[in-house]
Protein backbone atom coordinates (compact mmCIF):
# COMPACT_ATOMS: atom_id res chain seq x y z
CA UNK A 1 0.00 0.00 0.00
CA UNK A 2 2.77 1.96 0.78
CA UNK A 3 4.32 1.43 -2.40
CA UNK A 4 1.28 2.14 -4.31
CA UNK A 5 1.01 5.83 -2.57
CA UNK A 6 4.80 6.70 -3.07
CA UNK A 7 4.08 5.60 -6.61
CA UNK A 8 1.02 7.91 -7.59
CA UNK A 9 2.60 10.53 -5.38
CA UNK A 10 5.66 10.70 -8.14
CA UNK A 11 3.57 10.16 -11.35
CA UNK A 12 1.11 13.00 -10.54
CA UNK A 13 2.89 16.44 -11.46
CA UNK A 14 2.66 18.92 -9.00
CA UNK A 15 -0.57 21.65 -9.61
CA UNK A 16 1.76 24.53 -9.75
CA UNK A 17 3.77 22.65 -12.90
CA UNK A 18 0.56 21.62 -14.82
CA UNK A 19 -0.66 25.12 -14.42
CA UNK A 20 2.73 26.55 -16.01
CA UNK A 21 2.29 24.59 -18.84
CA UNK A 22 -0.62 24.87 -19.69
CA UNK A 23 -0.12 28.88 -19.32
CA UNK A 24 2.68 28.76 -21.46
CA UNK A 25 3.50 30.75 -24.59
CA UNK A 26 0.13 32.63 -23.36
CA UNK A 27 0.20 36.63 -22.98
CA UNK A 28 -0.83 37.73 -19.54
CA UNK A 29 -4.03 39.59 -19.45
CA UNK A 30 -2.12 42.89 -18.85
CA UNK A 31 -0.21 43.07 -22.02
CA UNK A 32 -2.97 44.51 -24.09
CA UNK A 33 -4.39 47.19 -21.43
CA UNK A 34 -1.03 48.26 -20.63
CA UNK A 35 0.04 48.51 -24.08
CA UNK A 36 -3.00 50.88 -25.00
CA UNK A 37 -2.49 53.04 -22.31
CA UNK A 38 1.36 53.62 -23.24
CA UNK A 39 -0.33 54.40 -26.64
CA UNK A 40 -2.79 56.63 -25.40
CA UNK A 41 0.67 58.51 -23.48
CA UNK A 42 2.81 58.56 -26.11
CA UNK A 43 -0.03 59.53 -28.45
CA UNK A 44 -0.40 63.23 -26.62
CA UNK A 45 3.56 63.02 -26.23
CA UNK A 46 3.85 62.92 -30.04
CA UNK A 47 0.21 65.43 -30.56
CA UNK A 48 1.99 68.21 -28.36
CA UNK A 49 5.27 68.32 -30.42
CA UNK A 50 2.86 68.81 -34.06
CA UNK A 51 0.07 70.81 -32.22
CA UNK A 52 -1.99 69.40 -29.77
CA UNK A 53 -5.48 68.58 -30.50
CA UNK A 54 -7.88 65.74 -29.73
CA UNK A 55 -8.60 64.28 -33.33
CA UNK A 56 -4.44 64.18 -33.93
CA UNK A 57 -4.01 62.27 -30.22
CA UNK A 58 -6.40 59.97 -31.39
CA UNK A 59 -5.14 59.14 -34.37
CA UNK A 60 -1.72 58.70 -33.38
CA UNK A 61 -2.59 56.12 -29.91
CA UNK A 62 -4.63 54.06 -32.36
CA UNK A 63 -1.28 54.38 -34.81
CA UNK A 64 0.95 53.18 -32.04
CA UNK A 65 -1.27 50.55 -30.64
CA UNK A 66 -1.90 48.98 -33.60
CA UNK A 67 1.64 48.88 -34.29
CA UNK A 68 2.87 47.92 -30.86
CA UNK A 69 0.40 45.42 -29.38
CA UNK A 70 0.49 42.89 -32.60
CA UNK A 71 4.12 42.95 -31.96
CA UNK A 72 4.21 42.33 -28.74
CA UNK A 73 1.30 39.43 -28.98
CA UNK A 74 3.52 38.28 -31.52
CA UNK A 75 6.65 37.72 -29.57
CA UNK A 76 4.65 35.14 -26.91
CA UNK A 77 2.44 34.10 -28.60
CA UNK A 78 4.37 33.74 -32.23
CA UNK A 79 3.21 34.77 -35.52
CA UNK A 80 -0.40 33.19 -35.98
CA UNK A 81 -1.60 34.79 -32.90
CA UNK A 82 0.09 38.04 -33.81
CA UNK A 83 -1.84 38.05 -37.29
CA UNK A 84 -5.19 37.23 -35.57
CA UNK A 85 -4.33 40.47 -32.85
CA UNK A 86 -3.71 42.48 -35.78
CA UNK A 87 -6.64 42.17 -37.65
CA UNK A 88 -9.34 42.08 -34.49
CA UNK A 89 -7.72 45.56 -33.67
CA UNK A 90 -8.44 46.42 -36.95
CA UNK A 91 -11.81 45.62 -37.20
CA UNK A 92 -12.48 47.03 -34.11
CA UNK A 93 -10.67 50.58 -34.77
CA UNK A 94 -13.06 50.23 -38.19
CA UNK A 95 -15.82 50.24 -36.13
CA UNK A 96 -14.58 53.00 -33.68
CA UNK A 97 -14.21 54.79 -36.77
CA UNK A 98 -18.07 54.40 -38.25
CA UNK A 99 -19.66 55.56 -34.39
CA UNK A 100 -17.73 58.39 -33.85
CA UNK A 101 -18.92 60.83 -36.45
CA UNK A 102 -22.41 59.15 -35.87
CA UNK A 103 -21.83 59.87 -32.18
CA UNK A 104 -19.85 63.26 -32.66
CA UNK A 105 -23.27 64.05 -35.29
CA UNK A 106 -25.98 63.41 -32.50
CA UNK A 107 -23.45 64.90 -29.47
CA UNK A 108 -23.66 68.60 -31.57
CA UNK A 109 -27.19 68.43 -32.51
CA UNK A 110 -28.08 68.05 -29.10
CA UNK A 111 -25.71 70.53 -27.64
CA UNK A 112 -26.95 72.86 -30.20
CA UNK A 113 -30.40 71.96 -30.29
CA UNK A 114 -31.46 71.53 -26.93
CA UNK A 115 -31.59 74.99 -25.63
CA UNK A 116 -34.18 75.92 -28.45
CA UNK A 117 -36.17 73.67 -27.95
CA UNK A 118 -39.26 74.68 -26.05
CA UNK A 119 -43.16 74.96 -26.25
CA UNK A 120 -42.97 78.29 -28.52
CA UNK A 121 -40.41 76.18 -31.50
CA UNK A 122 -43.18 73.48 -31.24
CA UNK A 123 -46.34 75.38 -30.98
CA UNK A 124 -45.43 78.52 -33.11
CA UNK A 125 -44.94 79.55 -36.79
CA UNK A 126 -43.04 82.20 -38.18
CA UNK A 127 -45.77 84.35 -39.32
CA UNK A 128 -45.34 87.46 -38.52
CA UNK A 129 -41.85 86.99 -36.95
CA UNK A 130 -39.76 90.03 -38.90
CA UNK A 131 -35.64 90.70 -38.11
CA UNK A 132 -36.91 93.45 -35.09
CA UNK A 133 -38.06 90.60 -33.35
CA UNK A 134 -34.91 89.24 -33.53
CA UNK A 135 -33.25 92.20 -32.87
CA UNK A 136 -34.73 92.51 -29.52
CA UNK A 137 -34.59 88.90 -28.94
CA UNK A 138 -30.81 89.05 -29.47
CA UNK A 139 -30.53 92.09 -27.04
CA UNK A 140 -32.52 90.07 -24.14
CA UNK A 141 -35.51 92.47 -24.47
CA UNK A 142 -37.68 89.44 -25.28
CA UNK A 143 -37.37 85.47 -25.71
CA UNK A 144 -36.74 84.21 -29.22
CA UNK A 145 -40.21 84.16 -30.74
CA UNK A 146 -41.05 82.25 -33.72
CA UNK A 147 -41.33 77.90 -34.27
CA UNK A 148 -41.46 75.42 -36.57
CA UNK A 149 -44.64 74.43 -35.69
CA UNK A 150 -45.45 74.91 -39.87
CA UNK A 151 -42.31 72.92 -40.77
CA UNK A 152 -43.46 70.10 -38.43
CA UNK A 153 -46.95 70.19 -40.16
CA UNK A 154 -45.59 70.15 -43.71
CA UNK A 155 -42.60 67.59 -43.28
CA UNK A 156 -45.44 65.16 -41.29
CA UNK A 157 -48.06 65.66 -44.31
CA UNK A 158 -45.87 65.48 -47.63
CA UNK A 159 -44.16 62.48 -46.21
CA UNK A 160 -47.25 60.69 -45.52
CA UNK A 161 -48.35 61.52 -49.13
CA UNK A 162 -45.54 59.95 -49.97
CA UNK A 163 -45.18 56.77 -48.13
CA UNK A 164 -49.01 55.77 -48.81
CA UNK A 165 -47.64 56.45 -52.86
CA UNK A 166 -44.45 54.63 -52.49
CA UNK A 167 -45.01 51.82 -50.52
CA UNK A 168 -47.56 50.39 -52.42
CA UNK A 169 -46.11 50.86 -55.63
CA UNK A 170 -42.47 49.47 -54.31
CA UNK A 171 -43.92 46.58 -53.00
CA UNK A 172 -46.46 45.35 -55.40
CA UNK A 173 -43.49 45.67 -58.05
CA UNK A 174 -41.04 43.67 -55.97
CA UNK A 175 -43.86 40.78 -55.33
CA UNK A 176 -43.90 40.88 -59.20
CA UNK A 177 -39.90 40.52 -59.50
CA UNK A 178 -39.57 37.79 -57.09
CA UNK A 179 -42.98 35.84 -57.29
CA UNK A 180 -44.08 36.54 -60.81
CA UNK A 181 -41.38 37.96 -63.33
CA UNK A 182 -39.15 34.52 -63.72
CA UNK A 183 -36.34 36.31 -65.60
CA UNK A 184 -38.84 37.68 -67.87
CA UNK A 185 -37.84 40.94 -70.29
CA UNK A 186 -40.23 42.99 -68.75
CA UNK A 187 -38.90 41.84 -65.19
CA UNK A 188 -35.22 42.71 -66.63
CA UNK A 189 -36.60 46.25 -67.83
CA UNK A 190 -37.89 47.35 -64.34
CA UNK A 191 -35.17 46.34 -62.47
CA UNK A 192 -32.89 47.95 -65.19
CA UNK A 193 -34.72 51.34 -64.42
CA UNK A 194 -34.99 50.73 -60.57
CA UNK A 195 -31.31 51.04 -60.56
CA UNK A 196 -31.52 53.84 -62.82
CA UNK A 197 -33.72 55.43 -60.37
CA UNK A 198 -31.54 54.75 -57.56
CA UNK A 199 -29.41 56.96 -58.76
CA UNK A 200 -30.78 60.13 -59.95
CA UNK A 201 -29.85 63.55 -57.89
CA UNK A 202 -33.02 64.61 -56.11
CA UNK A 203 -33.08 67.62 -57.55
CA UNK A 204 -33.67 65.98 -61.00
CA UNK A 205 -36.89 64.21 -58.77
CA UNK A 206 -37.89 67.98 -57.90
CA UNK A 207 -37.92 69.18 -61.56
CA UNK A 208 -39.72 66.01 -63.13
CA UNK A 209 -42.43 66.46 -60.32
CA UNK A 210 -42.27 70.46 -60.92
CA UNK A 211 -42.60 69.77 -64.68
CA UNK A 212 -45.77 67.12 -64.64
CA UNK A 213 -48.02 69.71 -62.38
CA UNK A 214 -46.45 72.73 -64.51
CA UNK A 215 -48.13 70.68 -67.34
CA UNK A 216 -51.68 69.63 -65.42
CA UNK A 217 -52.54 72.84 -63.84
CA UNK A 218 -50.05 75.59 -65.13
CA UNK A 219 -46.78 76.77 -64.82
CA UNK A 220 -45.51 77.64 -61.37
CA UNK A 221 -47.79 75.54 -59.74
CA UNK A 222 -46.39 74.20 -56.03
CA UNK A 223 -47.81 72.90 -52.87
CA UNK A 224 -47.45 69.51 -50.84
CA UNK A 225 -48.90 67.19 -53.27
CA UNK A 226 -46.16 68.11 -55.70
CA UNK A 227 -43.52 67.67 -53.34
CA UNK A 228 -44.83 64.05 -52.13
CA UNK A 229 -44.47 63.08 -55.82
CA UNK A 230 -41.11 63.73 -56.28
CA UNK A 231 -40.05 62.44 -52.87
CA UNK A 232 -41.80 59.25 -54.15
CA UNK A 233 -39.42 59.15 -56.67
CA UNK A 234 -36.70 58.50 -54.58
CA UNK A 235 -38.56 56.42 -52.12
CA UNK A 236 -39.59 53.83 -54.75
CA UNK A 237 -36.32 52.39 -55.81
CA UNK A 238 -35.49 52.03 -51.84
CA UNK A 239 -38.96 49.98 -51.17
CA UNK A 240 -38.30 47.81 -54.35
CA UNK A 241 -34.77 47.31 -53.43
CA UNK A 242 -35.02 45.91 -50.10
CA UNK A 243 -38.24 44.67 -50.47
CA UNK A 244 -37.27 42.27 -53.31
CA UNK A 245 -34.21 40.92 -51.26
CA UNK A 246 -36.36 40.14 -48.23
CA UNK A 247 -38.61 38.56 -50.32
CA UNK A 248 -36.13 36.09 -51.80
CA UNK A 249 -34.77 35.48 -48.61
CA UNK A 250 -38.18 33.43 -47.56
CA UNK A 251 -37.13 30.08 -48.26
CA UNK A 252 -39.52 28.49 -51.17
CA UNK A 253 -40.00 25.59 -48.82
CA UNK A 254 -43.07 27.59 -47.18
CA UNK A 255 -44.22 28.71 -50.95
CA UNK A 256 -44.29 24.82 -51.96
CA UNK A 257 -45.81 23.65 -48.70
CA UNK A 258 -48.92 26.05 -49.31
CA UNK A 259 -49.36 24.94 -52.80
CA UNK A 260 -48.76 21.47 -51.77
CA UNK A 261 -51.69 22.34 -49.55
CA UNK A 262 -53.93 23.71 -52.63
CA UNK A 263 -53.68 27.48 -51.44
CA UNK A 264 -53.56 29.85 -54.38
CA UNK A 265 -50.63 31.94 -55.44
CA UNK A 266 -52.06 35.14 -54.49
CA UNK A 267 -52.92 33.84 -51.10
CA UNK A 268 -49.49 32.20 -50.44
CA UNK A 269 -48.01 35.48 -51.21
CA UNK A 270 -50.49 37.78 -48.90
CA UNK A 271 -50.68 34.96 -46.04
CA UNK A 272 -47.11 33.05 -45.73
CA UNK A 273 -44.13 35.14 -47.84
CA UNK A 274 -45.08 38.21 -46.94
CA UNK A 275 -45.48 38.34 -42.88
CA UNK A 276 -42.27 36.05 -43.14
CA UNK A 277 -40.42 38.81 -44.59
CA UNK A 278 -42.29 41.63 -43.17
CA UNK A 279 -39.48 42.32 -40.63
CA UNK A 280 -37.00 43.55 -43.42
CA UNK A 281 -39.62 45.26 -45.43
CA UNK A 282 -40.72 47.23 -42.67
CA UNK A 283 -36.80 48.35 -42.02
CA UNK A 284 -36.88 48.63 -46.06
CA UNK A 285 -39.67 51.37 -45.61
CA UNK A 286 -38.34 53.33 -42.88
CA UNK A 287 -35.21 53.46 -44.61
CA UNK A 288 -36.16 55.02 -47.65
CA UNK A 289 -38.83 57.28 -45.60
CA UNK A 290 -35.09 58.85 -43.65
CA UNK A 291 -33.69 58.94 -47.02
CA UNK A 292 -36.44 61.47 -48.16
CA UNK A 293 -37.36 63.14 -45.38
CA UNK A 294 -34.44 65.24 -45.24
CA UNK A 295 -34.49 66.16 -48.72
CA UNK A 296 -33.82 70.16 -49.32
CA UNK A 297 -33.56 70.75 -53.12
CA UNK A 298 -37.00 68.88 -54.57
CA UNK A 299 -38.66 70.18 -52.22
CA UNK A 300 -37.56 74.20 -52.56
CA UNK A 301 -39.16 73.42 -56.31
CA UNK A 302 -41.94 71.98 -55.69
CA UNK A 303 -43.61 72.73 -52.08
CA UNK A 304 -42.06 76.36 -52.06
CA UNK A 305 -41.66 77.80 -48.72
CA UNK A 306 -44.27 79.59 -46.30
CA UNK A 307 -44.27 81.27 -43.05
CA UNK A 308 -47.58 80.36 -41.84
CA UNK A 309 -49.02 76.82 -41.25
CA UNK A 310 -50.91 75.28 -44.01
CA UNK A 311 -52.71 72.07 -43.17
CA UNK A 312 -53.97 71.29 -47.10
CA UNK A 313 -51.74 69.24 -49.21
CA UNK A 314 -53.56 70.43 -52.31
CA UNK A 315 -53.41 74.16 -52.13
CA UNK A 316 -50.87 76.52 -51.11
CA UNK A 317 -46.85 76.49 -50.32
CA UNK A 318 -45.83 74.31 -47.53
CA UNK A 319 -42.77 74.50 -45.41
CA UNK A 320 -41.04 71.65 -43.98
CA UNK A 321 -38.21 71.16 -41.29
CA UNK A 322 -35.11 70.78 -43.83
CA UNK A 323 -36.57 73.52 -45.84
CA UNK A 324 -37.14 76.05 -42.47
CA UNK A 325 -33.54 75.19 -41.72
CA UNK A 326 -31.82 76.37 -44.92
CA UNK A 327 -33.87 79.09 -44.79
CA UNK A 328 -32.81 80.11 -40.85
CA UNK A 329 -28.88 79.37 -41.82
CA UNK A 330 -28.68 80.72 -45.31
CA UNK A 331 -31.37 83.54 -45.16
CA UNK A 332 -31.37 84.32 -41.20
CA UNK A 333 -34.32 86.42 -39.94
CA UNK A 334 -32.39 88.94 -38.98
CA UNK A 335 -28.84 89.85 -41.04
CA UNK A 336 -27.42 91.50 -38.52
CA UNK A 337 -28.52 89.37 -35.53
CA UNK A 338 -28.43 85.55 -36.70
CA UNK A 339 -27.89 83.75 -33.76
CA UNK A 340 -31.79 83.86 -33.02
CA UNK A 341 -32.33 81.81 -36.61
CA UNK A 342 -29.58 79.72 -36.05
CA UNK A 343 -31.11 78.41 -32.69
CA UNK A 344 -34.16 77.63 -34.84
CA UNK A 345 -32.21 75.49 -37.19
CA UNK A 346 -30.91 73.65 -34.80
CA UNK A 347 -33.68 73.10 -32.88
CA UNK A 348 -35.22 71.94 -36.05
CA UNK A 349 -32.35 69.47 -36.98
CA UNK A 350 -32.90 68.06 -33.50
CA UNK A 351 -36.71 67.30 -34.23
CA UNK A 352 -36.12 65.35 -37.59
CA UNK A 353 -34.02 63.40 -36.13
CA UNK A 354 -36.46 62.61 -33.34
CA UNK A 355 -38.28 61.80 -36.09
CA UNK A 356 -36.47 59.50 -37.52
CA UNK A 357 -35.77 57.70 -34.61
CA UNK A 358 -39.69 57.33 -33.75
CA UNK A 359 -40.20 55.64 -37.53
CA UNK A 360 -37.49 53.15 -36.44
CA UNK A 361 -39.65 52.46 -33.61
CA UNK A 362 -42.75 52.58 -35.51
CA UNK A 363 -40.78 49.97 -37.76
CA UNK A 364 -39.68 47.43 -35.30
CA UNK A 365 -43.57 47.46 -33.29
CA UNK A 366 -44.93 46.66 -37.03
CA UNK A 367 -41.92 44.05 -37.73
CA UNK A 368 -42.89 42.38 -34.31
CA UNK A 369 -46.87 42.91 -34.33
CA UNK A 370 -47.10 41.34 -38.02
CA UNK A 371 -44.41 38.78 -38.37
CA UNK A 372 -44.95 35.07 -37.65
CA UNK A 373 -45.22 33.86 -34.58
CA UNK A 374 -43.26 30.49 -33.30
CA UNK A 375 -43.49 27.75 -31.06
CA UNK A 376 -40.85 30.07 -28.88
CA UNK A 377 -43.14 32.77 -28.17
Amino acid sequence: MSTTLLRNQTSTPPTGGRRSRLTRNQRPAWLVPTIGIAAVVVGAAAAALVGFNVALWAVFSAVIFLVAAPVAVTAVEGRRKGADSLVTYLVYTAFILAVVPLVSVIWTVLANGLPGLNSNLLLTSMNGVTGATDNAAAAGETPVLGGAYHAIVGTVSITFWATLLSVPIGLLTAIYLVEYSRGGWLGRAITFFVDVMTGIPSIVAGLFAAALFGLLFGPSTRFGFVAAVALTVLMIPTVVKNTEEMLKIVPNELREAAYALGVRKWRTIVKVVIPTAISGIASGVTLAIARVIGETAPLLVTAGFATAINWNSFSGWMTTLPTFIYYQIMTPTSPTNPDPSAQRAWAAALILIIIVMLLNLVARLVAKAFAPKTAGR
